[in-house]
């Protein structure tokens, strides 16, 4: 194993999931916010799931999100 090739791999991936979950999050707050389905003041629980089948291994992550 290259432990450097897999560091950066690892990077890249989490790189990769961090701006599309972020632009996804930004983007359904604007639509919500639009909709009136949120003030813009809120918190909310965000939950990401990762699951890795070859490895055997699934990981939930929460965290709360604050508009303000």
């Amino acid at each position: 194993m290259n432990d450097d090739a897999f560091n950066l791999s690892i990077r890249k991936f989490l790189k990769q999931f961090g701006v599309s979950a972020q632009r996804l999050l930004e983007r359904s707050v604007e639509d919500a916010v639009k909709a009136g389905a949120l003030q813009g003041a809120e918190s909310f629980t965000a939950r990401a799931i990762l699951r890795v089948d070859a490895l055997g291994i699934e990981e939930t992550i929460e965290a709360e999100i604050s508009l303000v």
